[in-house]
Formats: C-alpha cells, structure tokens, sequence
C-alpha cells in the first residue's frame, strides 16, 4: 500500500496495489475509486484533500 500527497493538486492517492485501472467512479463527491478489469478496488483518491483530511501532507498508519 502507498499513499501520496500532491500539494500542487491537492489530491491524496491511496493505492491499494499496483494493477491497471480499468474503471473509476466518484462514490462520494471528492472520492474516487479505481478498479481493475475483474472490479477490484486498486486505490482511491481523495479530491481537494486539505480540506477534507486532517494534516494530508502527514500520513500515519495503525495496525490492530
């Protein structure tokens, strides 16, 4: 997984896995899915992030 931060279009990409994108879809305003050819998410991407995400130029991970 690899998350990435473009301050100069202020998206935030969260990729799942690398595979090529066949399909996408806004499921929220400013959410948009990726999927592959058999329709398996393969990342997101979060529209005007610095307004939505709480300080996305810093990511922190959590595991349970």
């Amino acid at each position: 997984m690899k998350m990435t931060y473009d301050r100069e279009t202020d998206t935030l990409v969260i990729a799942l896995r690398q595979a090529p994108i066949a399909e996408s879809d806004e499921v929220r305003p400013g959410v948009i899915a990726d999927y592959d050819k058999d329709g398996c998410v393969v990342r997101f991407e979060v529209l005007r992030a610095s307004r939505v995400v709480e300080d996305a130029e810093r990511v922190h991970f959590a595991t349970t």
